[in-house]
């Protein structure tokens, strides 16, 4: 008895025996349908199908018998294993589904201005982990020189914008402001409407055919082509005029600065005629 609980023990030489015994009345079994076939004449072949499957499946029912303690610890093991492994590379593993979640929808592509959490810039290169982007400072639409490497995953959990219209052509806004109470920015806005229409003059008819192909292609209706200045006041009661111009983007600050400029000079001339009359 004590020596038969040994052999239980043993496993491997218990896994041996009973495959072996197993192929052995396999063999026995199929030897003797063979016999029976060519003494009868009949097609044995399903029946001796049946039986090389049936025994396979009693070896395999009688070794996970045989081996449940171990192939259940196994399975944990892998389990955790496979825990262990998802939680080490969950940044990446997410990175890699983003790069999915790009190649299916494709919201941008190499080439392509966007702005992800705040960053902005030109897509230059797409991999499994990682888009590569050279900054824009988005005020200027000048490049930084500054290269952003933005993990894929954040086209998941944040918002992506495309700004690729604001390649060529921007929708600019900036406040002009004067705290001289004693200015009348009526008597002289349309002068500044004139100035910043004459600005706009050499691009305005290919500003009209990239804000109609935008507004096509967006379905919405967006400012421009013309400038527009607004009058205004801030929360102190200054003077304030919005104004916002869609025109090449590497023009922008150029305009900004020749408005800004007229402005300046209108408010010096109203205010020098307010002294005059005083």
């Amino acid at each position: 008895m004590n020596y038969l609980s040994t052999i239980m023990e043993n496993k491997l030489v218990v896994t041996i025996a009973v495959i072996l015994v197993t192929f052995a009345i396999r063999y026995l079994a199929l030897k003797l349908v063979g016999k029976n076939q060519r003494r009868n004449g009949q097609d044995q072949r399903s029946l001796k199908s049946n039986i090389k499957n049936f025994l396979i499946f009693v070896l395999v029912l009688l070794l996970i018998n045989l081996w449940a303690d171990e192939i259940q610890r196994f399975a944990f093991s892998l389990a955790a294993f496979a825990v262990a492994i998802v939680l080490a590379t969950k940044e990446f593993i997410q990175c890699i589904i983003g790069f999915f979640y790009w190649m299916s929808s494709r919201p941008f592509r190499v080439g392509d201005w966007i702005e992800v959490d705040q960053y902005a810039g030109e897509v230059s290169q797409i991999d499994w982990i990682k888009t590569t982007v050279l900054e824009v400072n988005i005020d200027t639409y000048q490049y930084t020189g500054k290269t952003l490497s933005i993990p894929n995953n954040r086209f998941i959990t944040s918002a992506v914008q495309n700004l690729n219209f604001m390649k060529r052509y921007a929708i600019h806004s900036f406040v002009l402001v004067r705290d001289d109470s004693n200015i009348n920015p009526f008597s002289f806005i349309q002068q500044l409407r004139s100035n910043a229409k004459l600005y706009c003059h050499d691009f305005e008819d290919v500003a009209l055919r990239y804000n109609q192909i935008i507004e096509h292609k967006m379905g919405i209706k967006i400012t421009g082509p013309k400038p527009t200045i607004e009058v205004g006041t801030t929360e102190l009661g200054h003077i304030k005029l919005e104004v916002t111009i869609f025109c090449p983007t590497d023009q922008t600050m150029e305009i900004e600065q020749k408005i800004t400029a007229d402005f300046f000079a209108l408010c010096q001339g109203e205010q020098t005629e307010s002294v005059l009359a005083e």
